[in-house]
């Protein structure tokens, strides 16, 4: 069995999600699959000494980071520590990044490899919070605030905290193959994984909630109605507004058109059946209010890069069978 071993930096202020959620992807690819120690787990501080977490919690290193050795996969957190990271840290990154197999960080520890330039040229991720923040203090970097994951030929940046676990079970999937990434996700009580170009938002959190009372009534009965007729004429007079009014209204509100929140509400709801349910894309497209599944394959293609066929093929969690 090949190992690869996993670095894990820590520092004052790391997010303490950010390193166990991978952590425990990792290891569960030993205890959970057969696979042995496939992925030796080391975790590494400047000093070596004991940090504490954002949330006050405190880890205790294996070792300094100079005493740790080249590993195969480097993962560098996120939390409040990034936002003023101790120099030293930096020039570490910036000398040892490149030597990793694999460079990975979760949430804003994209921040740290930027801050050592190891992002420069590269498509990047990170949590939603920050993504303007790394946008404008690190132009060389192109960055995409919508995935949940981002890669970028050995360097792969996650959105905030649990997205963490998403990418460590895709690098799983890419080494050990898709059933150890799935018995690992079984054990967690989590999705085999969400493909990296899923939102960070689901429709509902990535508009805003409306304030007056029938747009944000409205807003929930799309949710729970994608099947229904959901033009603007149609919302508009749900929300006894005249079209023109209600387009303004919702979108001032929301941050968003009818339009496109019922876009996301759709994809959302087809995606979730189609991960869950047994049934055929013709009925999940109705279901979801598509009408054809020549319509939902198109707003696939668009949004996700993918075809429901091939979607349900990688992500659909089969239901076990009644005893």
């Amino acid at each position: 069995m090949t190992k690869r071993p996993v670095l894990v930096v820590l520092f004052d202020g790391v997010q303490s999600l950010d390193v166990t959620g991978p952590v425990e992807v990792f290891a569960g690819a030993g205890q959970l699959t057969g696979s042995g120690d496939a992925y030796p787990i080391r975790t590494a501080s400047l000093d070596g000494g004991p940090v504490r977490t954002q949330s006050g919690l405190r880890m205790l290193p294996d070792s300094t980071l100079a005493e740790a050795g080249r590993p195969h996969t480097l993962l560098v957190p996120g939390g409040d520590g990034t936002r003023t990271p101790d120099p030293r840290l930096i020039d570490w990154l910036r000398e040892n990044g490149p030597r990793a197999t694999r460079l990975v960080s979760v949430c804003t520890g994209s921040l740290l490899l930027a801050e050592a330039g190891l992002l420069d040229g590269r498509r990047a991720t990170t949590h939603w919070y920050a993504c303007d923040h790394l946008a404008r203090n690190y132009p060389e970097v192109t960055v995409e605030p919508e995935p949940i994951f981002v890669r970028d030929g050995n360097v792969a940046t996650s959105a905030g905290v649990t997205a963490g676990i998403d990418l460590a079970l895709a690098l799983v999937e890419e080494d050990l193959g898709r059933d150890a990434a799935l018995t690992i996700a079984r054990a967690l009580v989590v999705f085999l994984r969400r493909p990296g170009n899923q939102a960070q938002f689901s429709a509902q959190l990535a508009a805003q909630t409306a304030k007056r009372e029938p747009l944000r009534e409205l807003q929930a009965w799309i949710a729970d109605h994608p099947e229904a007729d959901l033009s603007v004429e149609a919302l508009a007079a749900r929300a006894r507004l005249s079209p023109r009014h209600f387009a303004r209204a919702f979108q001032a509100e929301t941050g968003t058109t009818p339009g496109r929140y019922v876009d996301r509400v759709r994809l959302e709801h087809a995606r979730r059946l189609l991960e869950e349910s047994a049934d055929g894309v013709q009925e999940v497209a109705r279901a979801a209010g598509y009408g054809t599944p020549e319509a939902m394959r198109r707003a696939f293609v668009k949004a996700m890069d993918t075809a429901p066929a091939e979607y349900r093929r990688r992500f659909h969690a089969p239901v076990p069978p009644a005893r």
